[in-house]
């Protein structure tokens, strides 16, 4: 009973924290997991926290879509672009063995914690000419402007699918500083995008890692309603709470897991 407690402790705080800057939750998840069951394989690993992702893209896109901060067309063809890469992604963590799967997740999270905490504050000069004009306004009357080069964000996609289903991590952790660096997103545009590029592209690669059979179901089952709920939380808290608190303390969480997991490798 307590071991069933604490997995939906862990998919409540994964889906706030996930949903909160875009990221799924993945890096909360999947730490917790090879703490708790040492023996359980990478791919298990991968692939449950991937259909728990799945449950927790669902709830927090539904909020995202209330408030309409979601670029329906951005979201449409990264996802289009994620997908065959989370197909491959999938089929490659079967094949990768435990010491090396944690040193790499956690010298992954290194690097992630490294872009949010040096990130520049404006959009990085890209060489491209934008391709896409995007306008619209919020919920709030809110107003967006922005344009951004679809080459870059489709070939990017098509990494992030591969990486996020190879760790079972969202994509979001690449994607949104993606969006906000090189596109030229407004961040909350790009993390309410994101999060629906996450649900179209985990449903593929939650279906491949089912089919492959590294999914514990039973673990998804104590998961999920914590993430469903956590991503309503989340995307709330989100309009409310400090980008750069935020951001912060996500970089200090991901270095100190990024080192357990180092040393565990």
């Amino acid at each position: 009973m307590l071991t069933y407690l604490l997995l939906f402790a862990i998919g409540l705080i994964a889906g706030i924290s996930g949903s909160l800057v875009g990221l799924g939750g993945g890096f909360i998840v999947v730490p917790a997991l090879a703490f708790l069951f040492p023996d359980m394989q990478p791919s298990h690993l991968a692939g449950t926290s991937m259909a728990m992702l799945l449950c927790n893209s669902i709830s927090s896109t539904y909020v995202y879509a209330k408030q309409k901060r979601i670029d329906y067309q951005a979201a449409i063809w990264f996802a289009a672009a994620s997908i065959p890469g989370s197909v491959v992604g999938a089929l490659f963590a079967e094949h990768i063995e435990g010491r090396m799967f944690f040193v790499s997740f956690g010298i992954f999270l290194i690097l992630i914690a490294l872009l949010l905490l040096f990130k520049p504050n404006k959009p990085i000069a890209w060489p491209f000419k934008p391709s896409v004009k995007r306008s619209f306004t919020d919920n709030s009357g809110e107003h967006f402007e922005y344009a951004y080069h679809m080459p870059t964000g489709i070939i990017i996609s098509f990494l992030v699918g591969f990486i996020a289903s190879l760790f079972g991590v969202g994509g979001g952790s690449l994607m949104v500083p993606t969006m906000t660096l090189l596109l030229g997103f407004a961040p909350h545009i790009a993390v309410a995008t994101s999060m629906l590029q996450i649900f179209l592209s985990a449903i593929v690669s939650t279906s491949t890692h089912a089919y492959l059979l590294n999914i514990n179901w039973l673990m998804v089952l104590c998961l999920a309603p914590g993430a469903v709920i956590g991503g309503q939380i989340g995307a709330r808290l989100a309009k409310r709470l400090p980008a750069n608190l935020l951001l912060k303390l996500l970089v200090a969480f991901l270095i100190l897991v990024s080192i357990r997991l180092i040393m565990k490798g």
